[in-house]
């Protein structure tokens, strides 16, 4: 075997897509059947890589002409406290076993992360297969899924919102604006571009229903995507604007109760379900769902809103980070009137956390009190809650796994 010397890291493009398309189909075991019971073809399956090949950044390592190992990135936009980022989604993680723990996917990522640096990136997203594996590198959890089943006694039946509910087509532009809608005023969301449309509907069944609530002036307000199969309503997705559109797609969901036993679904709200519903006694689980990490600390903190009540504080993070030296540094904000700016004033109060601490922090998964006391802050008592103080606190809304 060569020694990781020979190895040659390089872009891939569409000329690599077969070998882009192997790859991906053993590591993550996709089998013919899986791909003929969800409409797929495997010529169709390559097809639909060339828009990420041409539209993504695609980086593959090669064994001579072999591709090994790769990492994409998707390019996509992420509302954060109401103020729109640039962020890249890693995805398509995956290296053949006998070429593991050769540390070929840490050259990988490290050199992803360049270059999301470089197009101004400050924030990546992915979903992980090892929590402990990316912590290494300093990513951290930031959002959580809530995963439910409510049976059919359990639905709300009392409800009378006064709109409608109309099935659609998956491309539908009332459906498609509505998210657009939703991720503008929702903290954490992912704004979907032509890409992540159609990895939402990759493996998606051709019975797989979208129903959006329009209120009675006729404005969409909501929408849910839904399959039902064997007795079971399985809810993919369910956004709202409005209360009265919650309420509504639940008298939606309350109309097919002769039709289903169960209703199974995913929140990706900060809070359960349970309490909203008059039989609240029904099964929830709580998973970590994405991780992130702050990729550029200089380049994130301008651009971040802080609680409007902040008058003149200035804070020196000391950030620990072993994965990108650019960020071993210690930063100085200033939080003032809502907007943060870097500054080169000394600072009175002090905290030294990692670049991972750091990231949960400040897309509010946690408070600054809960990481002291879970020992991943260092710093003074009233300096931590003083961060708290001018630090806004929702947990992020990702629902969208690419």
């Amino acid at each position: 075997m060569p020694s990781q010397e020979n190895y040659a890291i390089r872009p891939l493009n569409t000329g690599d897509v077969e070998q882009y398309n192997a790859l991906l189909r053993y590591a993550f075991q996709i089998t013919e059947q899986e791909l003929s019971e969800c409409g797929w073809q495997d010529d169709e399956i390559k097809q639909s890589k060339f828009p990420v090949l041409e539209r993504a950044d695609v980086l593959g390592c090669f064994d001579g002409n072999d591709l090994v190992s790769q990492i994409a990135v998707y390019p996509l936009k992420m509302n954060i406290y109401g103020v729109v980022y640039p962020v890249g989604f890693v995805t398509s993680v995956c290296t053949y076993p006998e070429y593991s723990g050769r540390g070929i996917m840490k050259r990988l990522m490290h050199q992803s992360l360049e270059h999301m640096r470089q197009r101004q990136q400050p924030v990546a997203l992915l979903f992980p297969y090892s929590i402990p594996l990316y912590r290494k590198m300093g990513w951290e959890i930031i959002s959580n899924k809530i995963s439910y089943t409510v049976k059919d006694r359990q639905i709300p039946s009392q409800l009378q919102a006064p709109g409608r509910v109309h099935r659609v087509n998956w491309d539908n532009e009332d459906f498609r604006n509505l998210h657009a809608q939703f991720a503008a005023a929702t903290h954490g969301c992912l704004f979907r571009n032509a890409l992540a449309w159609e990895e939402y509907w990759r493996w998606d069944e051709d019975d797989t229903v979208v129903a959006i609530y329009y209120d009675a002036a006729g404005k969409p307000s909501g929408y849910m995507v839904y399959l039902i199969k064997d007795d079971i309503m399985y809810v993919k997705e369910m956004i709202y604007l409005t209360r009265e559109a919650q309420q509504g797609l639940w008298e939606y969901i309350h109309a097919h109760d002769s039709m289903i036993d169960e209703v199974r679904g995913s929140s990706y709200y900060s809070d359960p379900i349970a309490f909203e519903l008059d039989d609240g006694d029904i099964r929830e689980t709580i998973r970590p769902y994405i991780m992130g990490r702050i990729v550029d600390a200089e380049q994130f903190f301008p651009k971040y809103r802080c609680d409007p009540t902040a008058e003149n504080v200035t804070i020196a993070f000391e950030i620990e980070d072993h994965f990108l030296p650019w960020n071993n540094k210690t930063v100085t904000v200033l939080f003032h009137r809502g907007e943060c700016s870097l500054s080169a004033a000394a600072a009175k109060h002090h905290v030294k956390l990692s670049i991972a601490t750091l990231t949960a922090l400040m897309l509010g998964y946690k408070t600054a009190t809960k990481l002291q006391r879970l020992g991943r802050i260092e710093g003074e008592e009233r300096t931590v809650r003083l961060l708290d103080d001018v630090l806004l606190h929702e947990a992020p809304y990702i629902s969208d796994y690419i």
